[in-house]
């Protein structure tokens, strides 16, 4: 080795040479917990449009201007009002997709809510 390099690597060459890598592993960690960081937090809160966010969180990567979006998007309250569904239905479904991005098994079924008592 020492006539490729011109000199004798001892103990601190490799040293450092494994602090650059852990830097380089450490940044990596760390490049990946930013990016996913709004479809995380979009998750967390029961976003309806939770995949959505996830997927620009991550295509943020080209840009800053996408990630920013994404992570005032997680953070905001979106009220979805769609003459198609009922909210139960809609409900529903968001807790389905939830349920499908974090990998977990969704509710079976909903229960019904209670007829109100007709007032004498």
């Amino acid at each position: 080795m020492e006539s490729m390099v011109g000199f004798q690597l001892d103990i601190w060459d490799y040293l450092t040479f494994l602090a650059v890598f852990a830097l380089v592993v450490a940044g990596l960690a760390l490049f990946v917990f930013v990016m996913g960081l709004p479809g995380r937090i979009a998750i967390s809160r029961r976003h309806p449009e939770a995949e959505a966010v996830n997927l620009l969180g991550w295509y943020g990567f080209f840009g800053l201007y996408p990630w920013l979006k994404a992570l005032v998007w997680a953070f905001k309250p979106t009220d979805i009002i769609d003459i198609r569904y009922t909210p139960r239905e809609e409900k529903r479904d968001i807790e389905e997709e939830i349920a499908r991005l974090t990998g977990k098994k969704a509710s079976e079924k909903m229960p019904e809510p209670k007829e109100p008592k007709p007032t004498p």
